[in-house]
């Protein structure tokens, strides 16, 4: 048996591609699979198969399929479920949707989304766990239960989560071949030279700061990311503009603004929350000051979010309005820029 050894890890979902020996024996591919697929159930499997998510040479197949010689098995799963163990938490969710099968979230800043070391309460997850407690897939000890995408912990804005397995499997596929519709808005420093724009390039883990995301212009480290964004308003020292996804990446906007120069507003991880455009004025200083008080995380919110209900097959669509803080802040710079200009 010959495996391509392609793993990647996109979001919150994995994708494995196997090319079948030659000298492979006729079997079912819920059976093969789950010989080959480190943790994945056959019952994982299968509902894998019945969302969609497995194909062959191209073609979706059901579970009862039976493998073939040389035949190229690409399969798109849910993550495994881990050791720990998750403990329901009754904290408030702002839910702008749900349904039998999705549930849409305004996430707050500040609230992480699923337990990881040094966070095993207080998360997205955990609250997930105590309000869906009678269904199986939150009773299934899985520590990101229902997830097939994320935001960072100091970011705001829309989250979807799936409430069963079909669910789950038929968003994952839309998250990987993008077939959804991201916008976030975010206020960076500088001012940019055209209205609007694409930055691209791979990212990965920095290799002098694991916790943090590098562009690599090197296509042999990280995954390639896309990023388009356009001006809504410059604000003098700082725009506010729109990015729209085109991939997924793990701290995409903001690794991508440091790289071309222009950081997100009061990002501590990635050098914004210095006051990096201005004057040496004091009172300049103290005014940015005010403003990361107001706003003390990265100016970067979840705004927009359209997909294919996993059942209906029918277009939602998702749009908030931007945070209290965010909206605090942008005030103050329009108001400064006034005062500016008239003084």
């Amino acid at each position: 048996m010959k495996e391509d050894d392609i793993k990647e890890s996109v979001d919150l979902y994995e994708h494995f591609r196997i090319t079948v020996d030659k000298g492979q024996s006729l079997v079912r591919i819920d059976k093969f699979l789950h010989n080959r697929i480190e943790n994945a159930s056959r019952t994982k499997i299968q509902h894998a198969a019945d969302a969609g998510n497995i194909l062959v040479n191209d073609i979706s197949v059901k579970s009862n399929y039976k493998v073939k010689p040389c035949d190229v098995i690409s399969v798109v799963l849910a993550f495994p479920p881990r050791d720990e163990e998750i403990i329901p938490e009754n904290i408030p969710l702002n839910i702008i949707f749900e349904d039998d099968g999705i549930v849409v979230v305004n996430k707050e800043a500040g609230m992480v989304v699923h337990p990881a070391y040094g966070n095993f309460t207080g998360t997205l997850v955990n609250a997930l766990y105590w309000r869906y407690k009678d269904l199986p897939l939150f009773q299934s000890g899985d520590m990101r239960p229902g997830l097939v995408h994320r935001i960072d912990k100091n970011t705001s804005g829309i989250i979807v989560i799936a409430k069963n397995e079909q669910a789950l499997n038929k968003l994952a596929r839309q998250f990987f071949y993008h077939t959804i519709d991201r916008h976030y808005v975010a206020l960076v420093w500088g001012n940019l030279k055209q209205d609007e724009g694409t930055i691209s390039g791979n990212i990965g883990r920095s290799i002098r700061d694991r916790k943090i995301m590098s562009v690599h212009e090197d296509d042999s480290y990280g995954k390639p990311a896309i990023t388009h964004y356009k001006l809504i308003e410059r604000l003098g020292y700082v725009n506010l503009i729109d990015c729209k996804l085109e991939t997924g990446r793990t701290h995409q906007i903001r690794a991508h603004f440091k790289h071309i120069g222009h950081p997100l507003f009061n990002d501590h991880e990635y050098g914004g929350d210095k006051i990096l455009k201005g004057t040496t004025f004091s009172k300049y200083k103290q005014f940015v000051e005010n403003c990361f008080k107001i706003l003390p995380r990265q100016a970067l919110h979840a705004k927009y979010l359209a997909f294919d209900h996993p059942s209906t097959g029918k277009r939602l669509t998702f749009d908030t309005e931007l945070p209290s803080d965010m909206k605090q802040v942008i005030d103050k710079w329009r108001n400064y820029i006034v005062g500016r200009e008239n003084g």
